[in-house]
């Protein structure tokens, strides 16, 4: 079984038991993406954050991290690790906190989240499901857990994970302005995206490998989801079921009018399309090259027209994920979308609710 942390001892169970249970003076309901109605403190002091780490500092404000205790750290230093360094630089407090693991690596320690003993657990939806009864086991200890869900992609998921957010964090209006920001940025993408005439074949791949070796496509999830939605005609749509590589020879055939390259701030990998935090434009492009001199590219469409592009992959399920539906509706159907800015709004975005400024190479065209 994959949860080897959790299954590996009898003694969990004694700790689960051994434990007195929370108790708190004043609660409040919180409705989680789940459509249940948990009870949590109505201060919180002691927080296990499992993911959505931006997020719960958008909602929070630059101290939301006085209040946690433990994080899954590898789901953030080990996946965005440029975004791990830029944030910890900014709170060092974040790298004191205790490491619970990670579900999906099968390093999560049930003991050690409890030995947090903390006042509310918030996890991701994928971490609910792959945790199965260790999220039994919290509870039986008193422990409550809100599930959150951004990775879905959807407007009410979001809503629903900020507004939970802003209960537990005491910060009710700033988490409404923040889910009103998001609803009407996503409706008016939608609203202008109805105009459109065409529908441009979109091929995405992620830049982890480099362009010696094919990497992921994404079918319907994803950046696949977001280019559809943004009036695009997704090209590995119905040959990918949720992501996988596609051939050389579909891409090819398919011919493109734009190629999106998905980049991410990866530790120790020398060929990556590197984004995020203190990256450079140039570094980024200097990166993006390589995959033009991939054979036949040359000839297609979204190389001759100069439509070739690189995304921040770290934020395709945030709660700033409206600049880069912005950004790839504007790319698709810039007629409509003259007025609309992505970056100037990322910035706004982070200017205003993030405790780092803005710095780095979140979308580009690669000159």
């Amino acid at each position: 079984m994959m949860l080897t942390q959790i299954t590996r001892t009898l003694a969990v169970a004694g700790l689960v038991c051994g434990l007195a249970s929370p108790t708190f003076a004043d609660t409040i309901t919180v409705t989680d993406t789940l459509n249940r109605q948990i009870e949590v403190p109505e201060t919180a002091n002691r927080i296990l954050l499992g993911f959505y780490f931006e997020d719960f500092f958008a909602v929070g404000g630059p101290n939301a991290y006085d209040r946690v205790v433990g994080i899954s750290k590898d789901t953030w230093a080990g996946w965005r690790a440029l975004q791990w360094q830029a944030y910890t630089e900014a709170v060092p407090r974040i790298a004191e906190l205790t490491d619970v693991g990670e579900v999906e690596a099968g390093t999560f320690s049930l003991e050690t989240a409890l030995s947090l003993r903390p006042d509310v657990a918030i996890l991701a939806a994928w971490q609910y499901n792959a945790l199965g009864d260790g999220v039994s086991r919290l509870e039986a200890a008193g422990i409550p857990v809100v599930i959150l869900d951004y990775n879905a992609q959807e407007v009410d998921k979001h809503v629903i994970s900020t507004l939970a957010l802003g209960a537990i964090l005491g910060e009710p209006e700033r988490a409404q302005e923040l889910a009103d920001l998001y609803s009407s940025a996503h409706a008016d993408v939608v609203e202008r995206v109805a105009k459109a005439t065409q529908e441009p074949a979109v091929y995405v791949e992620l830049g982890r490998k480099g362009a010696g070796e094919i990497d992921n496509s994404y079918g319907d999830t994803m950046w696949g989801a977001l280019i559809e939605a943004a009036g695009g005609r997704n090209i590995a749509m119905g040959q990918v079921a949720r992501w996988g590589p596609l051939s050389p020879e579909y891409v090819l055939a398919q011919n493109p009018d734009v190629i999106l390259l998905a980049g991410s701030g990866w530790q120790g990998r020398d060929q990556a399309v590197l984004m995020g935090p203190g990256i450079e434009p140039a570094f980024t492009h200097e990166r993006m090259r390589p995959y033009l001199d991939r054979p036949g590219w040359d000839q297609l469409a979204a190389v001759e027209n100069g439509a070739v592009h690189a995304i921040y992959h770290g934020g395709a399920r945030t709660l700033y994920d409206f600049a880069f539906f912005q950004y790839l509706a504007k790319t698709l159907h810039p007629e409509l979308f003259e007025d609309v800015d992505p970056q100037a709004n990322l910035d706004a975005f982070f200017e205003e609710y993030m405790p780092i400024r803005f710095s780095g190479t979140y979308m580009t065209q690669l000159p």
